[in-house]
Protein backbone atom coordinates (compact mmCIF):
# COMPACT_ATOMS: atom_id res chain seq x y z
CA UNK A 1 0.00 0.00 0.00
CA UNK A 2 2.54 2.66 0.73
CA UNK A 3 4.40 2.07 -2.65
CA UNK A 4 0.89 2.64 -4.13
CA UNK A 5 0.28 5.64 -2.31
CA UNK A 6 3.81 7.20 -3.43
CA UNK A 7 3.66 6.68 -7.09
CA UNK A 8 0.26 7.59 -6.92
CA UNK A 9 1.02 11.26 -5.18
CA UNK A 10 4.42 11.50 -7.62
CA UNK A 11 1.81 11.03 -10.54
CA UNK A 12 -0.55 13.70 -9.57
CA UNK A 13 2.41 15.76 -8.30
CA UNK A 14 4.56 15.25 -11.75
CA UNK A 15 1.24 15.32 -14.23
CA UNK A 16 0.42 18.34 -12.78
CA UNK A 17 3.79 19.73 -13.20
CA UNK A 18 4.27 18.60 -16.68
CA UNK A 19 0.84 20.29 -17.49
CA UNK A 20 1.36 23.63 -15.80
CA UNK A 21 5.49 23.75 -16.30
CA UNK A 22 4.62 22.47 -20.26
CA UNK A 23 1.52 25.23 -21.24
CA UNK A 24 4.08 27.11 -23.09
CA UNK A 25 3.36 23.93 -25.30
CA UNK A 26 -0.05 25.21 -26.18
CA UNK A 27 1.62 28.37 -28.38
CA UNK A 28 3.55 25.89 -30.38
CA UNK A 29 3.50 23.53 -32.87
CA UNK A 30 1.14 20.33 -31.91
CA UNK A 31 3.82 18.04 -32.76
CA UNK A 32 6.09 19.46 -30.03
CA UNK A 33 3.32 19.41 -27.64
CA UNK A 34 2.51 15.70 -28.84
CA UNK A 35 6.12 14.78 -28.12
CA UNK A 36 5.77 16.38 -24.46
CA UNK A 37 2.84 14.30 -24.33
CA UNK A 38 4.89 11.05 -24.92
CA UNK A 39 7.63 11.94 -22.36
CA UNK A 40 5.11 12.55 -19.72
CA UNK A 41 3.95 8.95 -20.57
CA UNK A 42 7.55 7.19 -20.43
CA UNK A 43 8.20 9.13 -17.17
CA UNK A 44 5.23 7.92 -15.13
CA UNK A 45 6.09 3.98 -16.60
CA UNK A 46 9.61 4.59 -15.33
CA UNK A 47 7.55 5.94 -11.72
CA UNK A 48 5.20 2.86 -12.20
CA UNK A 49 8.30 0.62 -12.95
CA UNK A 50 10.66 1.83 -9.87
CA UNK A 51 8.30 2.34 -7.43
CA UNK A 52 5.85 -0.36 -7.65
CA UNK A 53 7.58 -2.78 -9.50
CA UNK A 54 5.07 -2.76 -12.54
CA UNK A 55 6.94 -3.14 -15.86
CA UNK A 56 5.25 -2.89 -19.83
CA UNK A 57 5.70 -5.48 -22.16
CA UNK A 58 4.54 -4.84 -25.80
CA UNK A 59 3.85 -7.37 -28.36
CA UNK A 60 2.77 -7.24 -32.18
CA UNK A 61 4.15 -4.01 -33.23
CA UNK A 62 4.61 -5.28 -36.62
CA UNK A 63 0.43 -4.79 -36.73
CA UNK A 64 0.66 -1.09 -36.93
CA UNK A 65 -0.42 -0.16 -40.16
CA UNK A 66 1.72 2.56 -41.88
CA UNK A 67 -0.92 4.76 -42.80
CA UNK A 68 -4.30 5.83 -40.80
CA UNK A 69 -6.56 3.34 -38.58
CA UNK A 70 -9.21 2.48 -35.88
CA UNK A 71 -6.97 1.23 -32.66
CA UNK A 72 -9.98 -0.66 -30.57
CA UNK A 73 -8.43 -1.17 -27.40
CA UNK A 74 -9.83 -3.24 -24.38
CA UNK A 75 -10.38 -0.99 -21.19
CA UNK A 76 -8.97 -2.29 -17.70
CA UNK A 77 -8.29 1.03 -16.30
CA UNK A 78 -7.38 4.88 -16.50
CA UNK A 79 -3.57 3.28 -17.02
CA UNK A 80 -3.95 2.99 -20.88
CA UNK A 81 -5.31 6.28 -21.53
CA UNK A 82 -1.66 7.54 -21.16
CA UNK A 83 0.27 4.15 -21.69
CA UNK A 84 -1.17 4.09 -25.63
CA UNK A 85 0.01 7.12 -26.46
CA UNK A 86 3.86 6.51 -27.17
CA UNK A 87 3.11 3.17 -29.16
CA UNK A 88 1.49 4.61 -31.82
CA UNK A 89 2.86 7.09 -34.13
CA UNK A 90 0.24 10.02 -33.91
CA UNK A 91 -2.52 8.96 -31.73
CA UNK A 92 -5.56 10.74 -31.27
CA UNK A 93 -8.04 9.44 -28.32
CA UNK A 94 -11.71 9.96 -28.34
CA UNK A 95 -12.68 11.51 -25.11
CA UNK A 96 -16.07 12.64 -23.20
CA UNK A 97 -16.61 16.14 -24.31
CA UNK A 98 -16.54 17.19 -20.34
CA UNK A 99 -12.99 16.32 -20.14
CA UNK A 100 -12.72 19.34 -22.53
CA UNK A 101 -13.95 21.78 -19.43
CA UNK A 102 -11.51 21.02 -17.44
CA UNK A 103 -8.15 24.04 -16.94
CA UNK A 104 -5.21 23.33 -18.81
CA UNK A 105 -5.97 19.24 -19.15
CA UNK A 106 -9.12 20.43 -21.23
CA UNK A 107 -6.65 23.65 -23.48
CA UNK A 108 -4.07 20.38 -24.33
CA UNK A 109 -6.92 18.32 -25.23
CA UNK A 110 -7.90 20.58 -27.94
CA UNK A 111 -4.19 21.14 -28.97
CA UNK A 112 -3.57 17.68 -29.48
CA UNK A 113 -6.91 17.55 -31.66
CA UNK A 114 -8.46 14.95 -29.72
CA UNK A 115 -12.49 13.98 -30.53
CA UNK A 116 -14.71 14.59 -28.16
CA UNK A 117 -17.71 12.88 -27.94
CA UNK A 118 -21.21 14.19 -26.35
CA UNK A 119 -22.66 11.01 -24.53
CA UNK A 120 -26.41 10.34 -24.90
CA UNK A 121 -27.00 13.89 -27.39
CA UNK A 122 -28.51 12.37 -30.56
CA UNK A 123 -27.55 12.51 -33.72
CA UNK A 124 -26.20 15.64 -34.35
CA UNK A 125 -23.14 14.61 -31.68
CA UNK A 126 -22.61 11.66 -33.54
CA UNK A 127 -22.50 13.81 -36.88
CA UNK A 128 -19.48 15.80 -35.29
CA UNK A 129 -17.86 13.51 -33.81
CA UNK A 130 -18.02 11.24 -37.31
CA UNK A 131 -16.47 14.60 -38.67
CA UNK A 132 -13.78 14.64 -36.30
CA UNK A 133 -13.10 11.19 -36.96
CA UNK A 134 -12.96 11.73 -40.62
CA UNK A 135 -10.93 14.80 -41.00
CA UNK A 136 -7.82 12.95 -38.40
CA UNK A 137 -7.96 10.12 -40.48
CA UNK A 138 -7.40 12.45 -43.52
CA UNK A 139 -4.11 13.84 -41.41
CA UNK A 140 -3.00 10.12 -41.21
CA UNK A 141 -3.70 9.77 -37.87
CA UNK A 142 -4.00 6.56 -35.73
CA UNK A 143 -7.71 7.11 -33.77
CA UNK A 144 -7.96 4.96 -30.20
CA UNK A 145 -11.42 4.14 -29.25
CA UNK A 146 -12.24 1.76 -26.14
CA UNK A 147 -15.31 -0.25 -27.87
CA UNK A 148 -16.66 -0.68 -24.10
CA UNK A 149 -16.99 2.97 -23.60
CA UNK A 150 -15.60 2.30 -20.09
CA UNK A 151 -13.47 0.29 -17.78
CA UNK A 152 -14.38 -3.44 -17.22
CA UNK A 153 -12.96 -5.56 -14.69
CA UNK A 154 -10.42 -7.92 -15.86
CA UNK A 155 -12.58 -11.30 -16.39
CA UNK A 156 -15.90 -9.21 -16.61
CA UNK A 157 -18.34 -10.45 -19.28
CA UNK A 158 -18.05 -7.80 -22.50
CA UNK A 159 -20.18 -5.03 -23.91
CA UNK A 160 -19.33 -3.55 -27.07
CA UNK A 161 -21.27 -0.30 -27.83
CA UNK A 162 -22.31 0.63 -31.80
CA UNK A 163 -19.84 3.36 -31.53
CA UNK A 164 -17.01 1.52 -32.97
CA UNK A 165 -18.94 0.34 -35.61
CA UNK A 166 -20.19 3.83 -36.76
CA UNK A 167 -16.81 4.37 -36.89
CA UNK A 168 -15.32 1.61 -38.59
CA UNK A 169 -18.05 1.66 -40.94
CA UNK A 170 -17.90 5.47 -41.84
CA UNK A 171 -13.84 5.73 -41.76
CA UNK A 172 -12.92 2.52 -44.14
CA UNK A 173 -9.75 1.93 -42.70
CA UNK A 174 -8.45 -0.93 -40.95
CA UNK A 175 -9.28 -1.21 -37.22
CA UNK A 176 -6.65 -2.77 -35.46
CA UNK A 177 -7.82 -4.67 -31.83
CA UNK A 178 -5.78 -4.61 -28.97
CA UNK A 179 -5.73 -6.76 -25.95
CA UNK A 180 -4.46 -6.09 -22.21
CA UNK A 181 -4.28 -7.31 -19.06
CA UNK A 182 -3.94 -3.81 -17.07
CA UNK A 183 -6.45 -4.23 -14.73
CA UNK A 184 -4.73 -6.75 -13.09
CA UNK A 185 -2.17 -4.25 -11.87
CA UNK A 186 -4.00 -0.89 -11.99
CA UNK A 187 -7.59 -1.92 -10.94
CA UNK A 188 -10.26 0.60 -11.95
CA UNK A 189 -11.70 2.86 -8.60
CA UNK A 190 -8.89 1.50 -6.75
CA UNK A 191 -5.78 3.07 -4.88
CA UNK A 192 -3.37 -0.20 -5.12
CA UNK A 193 -0.88 -0.49 -8.17
CA UNK A 194 0.58 -4.29 -7.89
CA UNK A 195 4.19 -5.11 -9.54
CA UNK A 196 3.96 -7.53 -12.54
CA UNK A 197 3.53 -7.27 -16.33
CA UNK A 198 1.31 -5.07 -17.55
CA UNK A 199 1.10 -7.02 -21.01
CA UNK A 200 -0.48 -4.87 -24.24
CA UNK A 201 -0.80 -7.17 -27.48
CA UNK A 202 -1.65 -5.89 -30.59
CA UNK A 203 -3.78 -8.01 -32.89
CA UNK A 204 -3.78 -8.49 -36.65
CA UNK A 205 -5.47 -5.67 -38.54
CA UNK A 206 -8.94 -6.43 -39.62
CA UNK A 207 -9.95 -4.95 -43.28
CA UNK A 208 -12.12 -2.49 -43.98
CA UNK A 209 -15.72 -3.12 -45.74
CA UNK A 210 -16.50 -6.02 -43.90
CA UNK A 211 -20.74 -5.93 -43.08
CA UNK A 212 -21.12 -4.47 -39.85
CA UNK A 213 -22.32 -7.50 -37.96
CA UNK A 214 -19.15 -9.68 -38.97
CA UNK A 215 -16.72 -6.89 -38.14
CA UNK A 216 -18.45 -6.53 -34.28
CA UNK A 217 -17.98 -10.10 -34.23
CA UNK A 218 -14.36 -10.65 -35.28
CA UNK A 219 -13.61 -7.47 -32.83
CA UNK A 220 -14.69 -9.18 -29.74
CA UNK A 221 -13.81 -12.44 -30.91
CA UNK A 222 -10.14 -11.07 -31.40
CA UNK A 223 -9.47 -8.74 -28.46
CA UNK A 224 -11.88 -10.84 -25.61
CA UNK A 225 -9.86 -14.49 -27.03
CA UNK A 226 -6.24 -12.39 -26.80
CA UNK A 227 -7.22 -10.60 -23.38
CA UNK A 228 -8.40 -13.83 -21.35
CA UNK A 229 -5.42 -15.38 -22.55
CA UNK A 230 -3.19 -12.55 -21.31
CA UNK A 231 -5.35 -13.27 -17.97
CA UNK A 232 -4.13 -16.82 -17.64
CA UNK A 233 -0.52 -15.33 -18.24
CA UNK A 234 -1.03 -13.78 -15.19
CA UNK A 235 -3.15 -15.01 -13.05
CA UNK A 236 -3.62 -18.51 -13.66
CA UNK A 237 -5.86 -21.04 -15.64
CA UNK A 238 -8.36 -21.07 -12.46
CA UNK A 239 -8.44 -17.71 -12.01
CA UNK A 240 -8.54 -16.39 -15.27
CA UNK A 241 -12.25 -15.98 -15.33
CA UNK A 242 -12.86 -14.34 -11.90
CA UNK A 243 -13.20 -10.82 -12.95
CA UNK A 244 -10.77 -8.90 -10.68
CA UNK A 245 -12.25 -7.63 -6.62
CA UNK A 246 -12.72 -4.06 -7.24
CA UNK A 247 -16.17 -2.07 -7.69
CA UNK A 248 -19.71 -3.53 -8.83
CA UNK A 249 -19.37 -3.19 -13.03
CA UNK A 250 -21.20 -0.26 -14.63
Amino acid sequence: MARSLLFNTLFFVTTTLFVVVGSPFLFLPRAWAMAALRVHAHFELFLLRAIVGTKIEVRGRENIPAGPCLVASKHQSAWETFALIPIFRDPVLLMKRELFWIPFHGWFSYKFQMIPVDRDKGPSALRRMLRGARKRIDEGREIIIFPEGTRRAPGAPPDYKTGIVLLYDALQVPCVPVALNSGLFWPRRSVLRRPGTIVIEILLPIRPGLPKDEFLHRLETAIESASNRLLVEARGPEQASVPAVNAPLT
